[in-house]
């Protein structure tokens, strides 16, 4: 009989179950070379499709309606020859990691140990036919990943990642009836790039640019240095993003690795680091992925491929999907995974780290240091303090600092004068915004961003928060930035997420007490091109007659204790003190990792689905409402007309507003909305959107009203 294990119905092609296995398994192994588990991820893959020789399978492929499992099949192959690691991949590698289950249970649950007990024959088909065509490889199992339960959980990750990359890429070889063509610059001309970039920048008479070309001149040099931990500890307009990119290429080619992963906490950091980054190498180098990226209609543009496996020089990605793709079991996540691999790792905005997983996403970063040869660089003006976490990992490796004299650096950079003002009322917000020609409010609830604004002279008055669309918002940010430069009216209120990396530079900020980091980024929109004396250029803290959300309230507690004691509340010293404090005193070590992951990690179960479950750096489940104006409008129709696609859905997530429950609730009882989904709308009353200040919702639920 001839056994196949895909068959394209258009061109009545059908590529062998053997084929496939090769071809599966020789990417596999050359994917897994960077770790040193070549010989088992061929192993893997060898056996990952061999439930696909049962008779059932076959009459399936060619026409029957029955459903199959041809997963198990491999799964139990594998456990026979002691590699759990390779079975709980195969089990999975079609719809996710399960838990490993437990060994003394008889009951066929979904998790490994359930599946690889049922029979052959009986639970599952009758697969001995791949005797008579395929030779079980050698396995060889990498001893250090066997010494520690938590490494032997993240490299079982990679070793998925190895399988269902590979399984996807070849059978999309069959058919696309050729494999992907990977065009991208080698390493040296993008650093060749990066060096006519920054040519003109060494000869400066600007005392500015000379410190700049300091800080750029060290992250080159440092750049030679072995893979390791880095951090970046640079000031506000130090140049900060190409000095990073500089340190990056430089260490690349120095080792041999094999991309950049630029991690960034915001898409609109994202964005505008992204136009940066093409600028200085070309968009054909540079690849972004976030969840709401638009990739056209063309299934073949090969950023759009990209983004599936992180298969290009320059990823730019955000925390959220970097982090839950490691801690992942879907294939679809898990796939990329291998490239990480061997990368040199911006953490970009360090600080912004998420405090109830910080443990889990810091024993993520050793993880890939200590075992998969990447280097990871925490970058940012506000260092967040991880060495007790570092060290409990990673107990001999130091992090070494790029930028130099940080202190010194500090002064010279110094834009603002910080002056706490206290309690202040509505009145004297409002004074204080109406006084004053061109001024930033950030606030930390939307509903105070909406009563000041309410306060504000019409003429020159903006709003920024996410109840606006992403568009509406770019579109605001580039009016307030052409008001600025033109020395218009421009009086701004906004919630925190203009405080980090957002280009605006006013002449005076006024910032509600929140974090010690937040604060210090909220300066950082103040006197930011160094064009006004420090003295001149002030940002207020102060109090509102309003109460802040639950969740600022550790954050302000210790920057209240700081700010008491400090002389300069943004200085290396300072920021360290308050981390110090907020994460051993304030928070505690059991709330920075409040889900348990590395109880559960450490447990020895090996519990890929629940882990996977459980890590969600966004915690409350939103719902999406499209908004129909402008493009919306017609992306709206095509919705209604076509249905969803995923080309649409992306475009429409340009024009859309996330809320949380009772929010949609509250719009659906009032039949403001039209639902497509259990938890997607369109907007039906368009005058609950305005123009000025977004969506309209009449209810408070707390956690709506901060960002």
């Amino acid at each position: 009989m001839y056994y196949i294990a895909h068959r394209d119905e258009e061109s009545n092609r059908e590529q062998a179950i053997f084929e496939h296995l090769s071809g599966t398994a020789c990417l596999a192994g050359e994917f897994a070379m960077v770790f040193n588990a070549e010989k088992q991820a061929r192993f893997c893959a060898m056996l990952h499709d061999v439930g696909k020789y049962s008779a059932k399978f076959q009459n399936r492929i060619r026409g029957a309606k029955e459903r199959v499992d041809h997963s198990t099949a491999g799964a139990k192959l594998a456990a026979q020859n002691k590699d759990t690691m390779s079975a709980i991949c195969i089990a999975g590698h079609h719809g996710g990691l399960p838990d490993f289950g437990d060994r003394s249970n008889t009951v066929y649950d979904s998790t490994l140990y359930g599946r690889i007990k049922r029979r052959e024959g009986v639970e599952i088909e009758n697969y001995s036919a791949y005797k008579d065509e395929i030779e079980i490889p050698e396995i060889e199992i990498p001893f250090e990943i066997q010494k520690e339960n938590d490494s032997s959980f993240f490299f079982t990750h990679m070793l998925f990642s190895c399988l269902v990359d590979a399984d996807w890429l070849d059978t999309e070889a069959f058919y696309k009836g050729a494999s992907r063509a990977v065009n991208y610059e080698p390493l040296e001309a993008l650093f060749q790039k990066l060096s006519a970039y920054v040519e003109g920048w060494w000869e400066t008479t600007s005392e500015l640019n000379s410190k700049r070309c300091q800080i750029l001149r060290a992250a080159l040099e440092i750049g030679a240095s072995a893979p390791g931990l880095f951090s970046f500890t640079a000031p506000t307009g130090a140049g900060k993003t190409v000095a990073s990119v500089a340190f990056a290429l430089s260490h690349l080619v120095e080792n041999s690795q094999k991309r950049i992963i630029y991690v960034i906490p915001y898409v609109s950091i994202l964005e505008q680091t992204k136009s940066v980054f093409e600028k200085i190498f070309g968009s054909d180098n540079v690849v972004a992925h976030y969840a709401n990226i638009d990739f056209g209609d063309d299934e073949t543009d090969p950023h759009r491929l990209a983004a599936e496996n992180w298969d290009a020089p320059i990823i730019l990605t955000t925390a959220v999907q970097f982090f839950e793709s490691l801690f992942s079991n879907k294939p679809s996540q898990c796939r990329k995974l291998h490239n990480i691999a061997n990368s040199t790792i911006i953490m970009d905005e360090a600080q912004m780290l998420p405090v109830p997983y910080l443990t889990p996403c810091t024993w993520a970063i050793t993880q890939l240091v200590k075992n998969y040869r990447c280097s990871v660089v925490l970058c940012t003006a506000t260092q967040p303090a991880l060495d007790t976490l570092l060290k409990k990992y990673m107990p001999t490796e130091k992090v070494r600092e790029i930028c130099p004299d940080i202190d010194g650096m500090h002064v010279f950079f110094k834009r603002v004068k910080y002056e706490y003002a206290g309690r202040l009322s509505y009145e004297t917000l409002s004074t204080s915004l109406n006084a004053r020609e061109q001024v930033l409010f950030i606030v930390n609830s939307r509903k105070l961003a909406h009563t000041l604004f309410a306060l504000l002279k019409t003429e020159g008055g903006f709003c920024l928060t996410t109840l606006m669309t992403p568009e509406h918002r770019r579109k605001t940010l580039d009016e307030i930035r052409e008001r600025l430069k033109t020395g218009k009216l421009c009086r701004v209120v906004a919630t925190s997420l203009v405080e980090a990396g957002v280009d605006v530079d006013f002449p005076a900020v006024y910032k509600e007490l929140a974090g010690l980091d937040s604060i210090i980024q909220a300066a950082g929109r103040c006197n930011r091109e160094g064009k006004r004396s420090p003295e001149e250029s002030v940002v207020t803290i102060f109090e509102s007659e309003s109460k802040s959300p639950p969740i600022f309230d550790l954050n302000i507690a210790a920057a209240k204790s700081v700010m008491h004691n400090c002389k300069d509340i943004a200085s290396a010293e300072t920021v360290k003190e308050y981390f110090q404090l907020l994460y051993n005193t304030i928070i505690g070590e059991k709330r920075l990792d409040v889900k348990d992951i590395m109880k559960d990690i450490n447990g020895g179960g090996m519990p890929f689905a629940t882990v996977a479950g459980n890590f969600k750096l966004i915690e409350n489940e939103q719902s999406t409402i499209y908004i129909p104006i402008g493009e919306g409008g017609e992306l709206v129709r095509d919705l209604r007309e076509n249905g969803p696609s995923r080309n649409l859905l992306r475009k429409l997530g340009q024009y859309a507003v996330n809320v949380y429950p009772d929010h949609f609730k509250e719009l659906y009882y009032a039949g403001a909305i039209e639902t497509i989904s259990l938890n997607t709308a369109i907007l039906s009353d368009i005058e609950l959107y305005k123009a000025n200040t977004g969506l309209v919702l009449k209810i408070d639920t707390g956690l709506a009203d901060f960002i």
